[in-house]
């Protein structure tokens, strides 16, 4: 399995759509056995993800027609999810339950009001 996390400084980029860059995890049986930083270059973010065959996308604030493209392309996805990419891909593979469409409303207030 690989998940994308879109990233800056090993922290979750909170706009989905305008990331430079993916933290690519590949797991097996529940652990991370490789991880990698993949600039996203020239590429759309649906080029890179098909590119890279990702399973799974774990990101913070992701608008509906990024989340249409992911379901469309049957990639999971979980959103309103901030803080370490590493912590964060550490409490997926623990079970642990993250993000909520509560947290990615809440994202959106935070963002509006620091523009």
């Amino acid at each position: 399995m690989r998940v994308a996390i879109p990233t800056k400084d090993g922290e979750i980029f909170l706009r989905y759509s305008e990331t430079k860059e993916f933290t690519v995890y590949d797991v097996e049986i529940e652990l991370v056995k490789a991880k990698e930083v993949v600039p996203l270059g020239d590429k759309t973010i649906a080029e890179f993800l098909t590119e890279q065959d990702i399973n799974v996308v774990l990101c913070a604030n992701i608008r509906s027609a990024g989340r249409t493209l992911l379901r469309t392309k049957r990639i999971e996805l979980i959103y309103g999810v901030t803080g370490n990419a590493d912590e964060a891909m550490i409490r997926y593979l623990s079970g642990e339950q993250l993000g909520t469409v509560e947290e990615n409303a809440l994202l959106r207030m935070e963002m509006d009001e620091r523009i």
